[in-house]
């Protein structure tokens, strides 16, 4: 498309639009101005997150702010400098503003693709991937030790389990009903439980994303010196201690955050797909004109792992 002199390019994106059920819709926008040490991405895939949702209903970002986090599809427009990946690499990041045609990336925050991982597969790494191999690796996993992945059916849980198994360790996959245990041992969980009432060895590190209840049971299953990563929240529901609960044996309870060089953190997700050591199971997978429907498919839990939206243009 040809643009006059001051004329803005415009594009579809997913916003944030309070009048709308769950708050965001597609609507035209600007296209994103790079910044110095970013690339322009032509996306092809998205990936839904529960934090996606959550920013367009809490007022975290603001009315007309363009969602989205993961992002997979093919530069278009490089480094001033020359630097970072070249136009027509393909490449996953995790960067604002995600679900749109196009989105500025920064070159630290992405990773190529190789041709033997397909961009869908890839676009699944960035958040869940990350959360599950950060938080792993600050709780220090290693073999032997003995690792409980709560809500090990969702997007982070069936990561961290793998990623586990592959760093030695003996883990647990707790879920919250039967129907979500399908797949967990074939991922390289040791046990699948429902619920935590049948733990009964302590357990070194615990990558918690249900909250709630279920943290503070896992809390009181942590071994002295062991460390609970707080990754998600998905119950939404308090979580109250016993008193003295936090009295005893030294062990940690740490909030979590993505942070740190995720491009290359990326870059090491995307080969262990490349080599058949990460698998990626995406549960619902669709057209973005349909986001409405994979969230709600996420917000009534029957989504199992990640939802992969493919950016559909005009024409195409």
């Amino acid at each position: 498309m040809e643009v006059g002199a001051g004329q803005e390019v415009v594009m579809r994106a997913v916003i944030v639009d309070p009048s709308k059920r769950l708050g965001f819709d597609i609507a035209e926008v600007g296209e994103p101005e790079l910044a110095d040490g970013q690339v322009l991405v032509s996306v092809e895939h998205v990936a839904l997150n529960r934090g996606d949702i959550n920013d367009a209903r809490s007022g975290r970002l603001s009315q007309g702010s363009v969602l989205g986090s993961d992002v997979a599809g093919s530069v278009i427009r490089g480094v001033a400098d020359g630097s970072g990946p070249p136009v027509g690499a393909r490449v996953v990041a995790l960067t604002g503003g995600a679900f749109a045609e196009r989105c500025a990336v920064d070159v630290q925050a992405l990773a190529p693709v190789p041709a033997g991982v397909g961009l869908a597969e890839a676009a699944a790494l960035p958040v869940a991937g990350l959360a599950a191999l950060q938080a792993l690796r600050a709780a220090d996993v290693g073999p032997r030790k003995r690792v409980l992945v709560t809500g090990a059916s969702g997007g982070v849980g069936r990561f961290a389990v793998q990623l586990a198994a592959d760093a030695g360790a003996h883990v647990v996959a707790a879920v919250g009903s039967t129907s979500k245990t399908e797949g967990l041992q074939d991922l390289g969980a040791d046990e699948v439980i429902v619920g935590l009432e049948d733990v009964v060895e302590p357990v070194d590190i615990v990558v918690d994303n249900v909250g709630g209840a279920t943290l503070v049971a896992a809390w009181d299953l942590l071994a002295p010196g062991g460390s609970l990563q707080s990754v998600g929240w998905a119950s939404g529901e308090p979580a109250v201690f016993r008193p003295y609960a936090t009295i005893g044996a030294p062990k940690s309870l740490t909030s979590f955050l993505i942070g740190g060089d995720v491009g290359a953190d990326l870059a090491t997700l995307v080969s262990m797909v490349q080599a058949h050591r990460l698998a990626v199971d995406i549960g619902w997978r669709g057209s973005w004109t349909d986001i409405h429907g994979a969230a709600d498919a996420m917000l009534g839990r029957s989504l199992r792992s990640k939802a992969i939206l493919e950016v559909n243009r005009p024409g195409r």
